[in-house]
């Protein structure tokens, strides 16, 4: 049993209806990829102080323990201040309420050693959560010269990946050195969270993948595996990682369940 994390859309298109409404939601792929790997997904909604639903009322440990693992989405740009920084290169309106109810998410299964998997934002945040730091803008900051996103190409932008010898990842794929991925992304890792390794980078240098090394399975990667379809049969294969990350979950429930 997986729990997401939504995203969250606070000026409705006119053409949706929902006036004056938020909406919180999931891109299908993710989760119908999970699904198709036999796991069981489900929506953890975020509370706001707006909600009908009191913030004191909902308990993330709750969440955690009907979960076997958490899957930590893409979507908007963390809040510079929530590691430390101010404004300066961040895109797109900043959702504050997110940034926080996910850290108590990523806190509360980590806690518990139970599975995590971050795709782009997600992988950031985890980042975060142990202490780290974000490039606001790739370029603007100078990390690098390449373009990490293109609008026009959304999914279809694809660069090459450095995988760390003998490291995590690479052993994942059977020894894989160097693959290729997709990129929808402007920021990146700047300085790197505690107990984080570094299990991939592109060729200029930007991290696309980190693990925890010490919690059972704390992951993150720069790039979206659920896109990673049979469209592009160049990219790497997206049933290795998820596959990963449901075996992990679902040893984690054996063991809650002896």
């Amino acid at each position: 049993m997986i729990g997401m994390s939504p995203r969250i859309l606070r000026q409705v298109p006119r053409e949706l209806g929902f006036r004056g409404k938020t909406l919180q939601y999931l891109e299908q792929s993710m989760a119908h990829c999970l699904m198709r790997f036999g796991a069981r997904v489900a929506m953890i909604p975020t509370i706001e102080s707006s909600s009908d639903v009191d913030r004191g009322q909902v308990d993330v440990d709750d969440y955690c323990a009907g979960f076997d693992g958490l899957l930590l989405q893409g979507g908007a740009d963390l809040d510079p201040l929530v590691y430390g920084e101010t404004i300066t290169h961040a895109r797109g309106p900043i959702d504050v309420t997110r940034d926080r109810f996910e850290l108590e998410l990523l806190r509360a299964f980590t806690a518990a050693d139970k599975p995590v998997l971050g795709v782009c934002r997600g992988m950031q945040l985890i980042n975060v959560a142990f202490g780290g730091t974000l490039y606001q803008d790739l370029q603007a900051d100078a990390a690098t010269t390449f373009d990490h996103y293109v609008a026009e190409l959304y999914d279809e932008h694809f660069h090459d990946v450095e995988l760390v010898p003998d490291g995590w990842l690479s052993r994942l794929y059977g020894g894989l050195s160097r693959g290729r991925i997709n990129s929808i992304h402007h920021q990146g890792v700047k300085q790197l969270g505690r107990d984080l390794q570094v299990e991939a980078r592109s060729p200029d240098g930007v991290v696309e993948c980190v693990r925890h090394s010490r919690l059972g399975f704390v992951v993150g990667v720069q790039w979206h595996p659920e896109f990673h379809d049979a469209r592009f049969p160049e990219l790497m294969p997206m049933e290795t990682l998820l596959r990963a990350f449901l075996t992990a979950s679902a040893s984690r429930r054996a063991v809650g369940h002896t």
